[in-house]
Parts: structure tokens; C-alpha cells; sequence
């Protein structure tokens, strides 16, 4: 199959490259200039979508996804699929989709969660919006970059469990990591708490999967001096995307939004840019309640 793929970050890379070893003709493009195993560069992203019978985005944020569509759609043949990876906003999703079609097109808002470990490995976990049809005839393609694919519902219902997912996330990391503060304190052993934690029922992936204690449970970042395995700042991203959709639909969010606002806090006035997210332990356990 031609593809083609618009967006070759840490994560597009990746993502990238895996469907041109699996036998694809993958033309790429970033405004980047850079170079992926198996992928031809294009020079521009029209030429990148011209001629592919489906073309892959993953890009920063919905303006800039606006943008791409906007010069790319006209472009593309009538009734080829076109699948938006990035993490954005519901509302620009929606207006992608609904210009998609306009122009013939059959779109689908796939969101991934499993960074860029599981992008490299192609261990990503899909949560797919659009028509039932157009996922199940791009399923063979989210099964090479993935692990696993879930049709969520109508175009925006990718995104949107996209958001719910990654607020759960960023309020149970925030928890995880005040409790191993808290144990601190109490003179308790980290060790002691995943023990205890990740067996009852306080257990999340937050605490099994990826333990922000260094050298307690699972390998994870915290055991690599907080080097991103998901950065703060997208953690941020993230949890502000959660209360603008809040917001539109008039959803009390009180925990999304104070994660959100520590989060802030973090990346923007106490040195997390550049960190995992799960970086928060350290932060708080060197803090105090006054």
C-alpha cells in the first residue's frame, strides 16, 4: 500500500518506519529534516499525500493539524483514508473530520497512548474514531505500529477517550507519588509501599507499571534520572485538552483541573520541562505543606 505519513517526531518516526518494514511504500514528511529507515522523503506534505492510499498525521497540536489538512485534502484522491494520530483538541478533530469528508474522504481520529517506547516497538494502543468501515479497513495497518486498536465511536470519539484517559492518568500518578511522599514522612519504605500498594487496592499502572520511586517495581524512568518516557509537558498538554472539553460539554472535572493546574506549576515554574512526568516525586518530596 502507498502511504502517506506527515509528522516524523519521536513518535511519527517510529511509526513511520515500522509500517515501511512491514512492506509498505511510506513517503514521509516533517518540517524537520530528517531521515527515516524505509521512508522516502517528499519535499513538501502535498507531495507526501498525493498519490497514497492512505495518509498517516501525527502532529503537535489541532492548529497546525487544521493547517496540514487544509493544504493537503485537496490533493488526495476521493476515498482515501486519512488518519490523524496526533493528540488534540475535540473541536478540531471534529472540523478535520468534517471537511475530510467533504472532499471524499474517509477519516479517522486514532490517538495513541504507549510513548516512544511502545511507537519504536510498535506496542501502541490505538483509540479509534470515525466510521466502523474505515477502521476496520485501516486495522491491518494500526496492527503493525500496535499491539492493540479500539473503535471508540462516531469522528472526536477517539480523542475524547484519548482525554479521559490521560486525566485518570495524570491524578493517579499525582496520588502515587504524594503517597510515596507522605511514606517518606512516616518513615516508611518505598519498597514497602509498592509491596503493599501494587497488590491492594490502591493499585494503578501508575504504581505496577511505572513506579515514579527509582529502584522500586518495573524498570521506569524514575530509574533513568527521569528521562521522558511521556514528558511532563505533554502530560500538561494533555490534562489542558481534558478541561477545554470539560469546559464545552459543562462536565465538573475538579481533579482533572487540579492536576492540570500542578502540572502547570511544574513545567512552567519548578524545572519539570524536559522530565518525565512522573518526575512529581521528587518534587514532592522535597516540599511541605506550608
Amino acid at each position: 500500500m502507498k502511504i502517506g505519513f506527515i509528522g516524523l517526531g519521536n513518535m511519527g518516526a517510529p511509526m513511520a518506519a515500522n509500517l515501511a518494514q512491514a512492506g509498505h511504500e511510506v513517503t514521509g514528511f516533517d518540517r524537520a529534516q530528517v531521515s527515516v529507515a524505509g521512508v522516502a522523503m517528499a519535499a513538501s506534505a502535498q507531495a507526501a499525500a498525493r498519490d497514497a492510499q492512505t495518509v498517516v498525521t501525527m502532529l503537535p497540536n489541532g492548529e497546525i493539524l487544521r493547517s496540514v489538512t487544509e493544504d493537503i485534502f485537496s490533493v488526495m484522491a476521493q476515498g482515501v483514508t486519512f488518519i490523524d494520530c496526533s493528540t488534540v483538541d475535540v473541536d478540531s478533530t471534529r472540523a478535520v473530520a468534517a471537511t475530510a469528508k467533504a472532499f471524499g474522504l474517509s477519516p479517522l481520529d486514532a490517538p495513541v497512548s504507549g510513548g516512544v517506547g511502545g511507537a519504536s516497538e510498535g506496542k501502541l494502543t490505538f483509540m479509534v474514531g470515525g466510521s466502523e468501515a474505515a477502521y476496520t479497513a485501516a486495522r491491518p495497518l494500526f496492527d503493525i505500529m500496535g499491539q492493540k486498536s479500539v473503535y471508540c465511536g462516531p469522528p472526536g470519539a477517539g480523542q475524547a477517550a484519548k482525554i479521559c484517559n490521560n486525566m485518570i492518568l495524570g491524578v493517579t500518578m499525582l496520588a502515587t507519588c504524594e503517597a510515596f511522599a507522605l511514606a517518606d514522612k512516616l518513615g516508611l519504605s518505598r519498597q514497602a509501599v509498592f509491596d503493599v500498594v501494587s497488590t491492594s487496592s490502591g493499585s494503578s499502572w501508575s504504581m505496577n507499571a511505572y513506579c515514579p520511586a527509582p529502584g522500586v517495581g518495573p524498570n521506569s524512568p524514575a530509574d533513568n534520572d527521569y528521562t521522558p518516557g511521556f514528558a511532563a509537558e505533554l502530560m500538561l498538554k494533555d490534562l489542558r485538552l481534558s478541561q477545554q472539553a470539560a469546559q464545552s460539554v459543562d462536565a465538573d472535572t475538579p481533579m482533572g483541573e487540579l492536576a492540570r493546574d500542578l502540572y502547570a506549576a511544574f513545567v512552567e515554574a519548578e524545572g519539570g520541562r524536559g522530565l518525565d512526568f512522573s518526575a512529581m516525586l521528587p518534587k514532592l518530596a522535597k516540599s511541605s505543606r506550608s
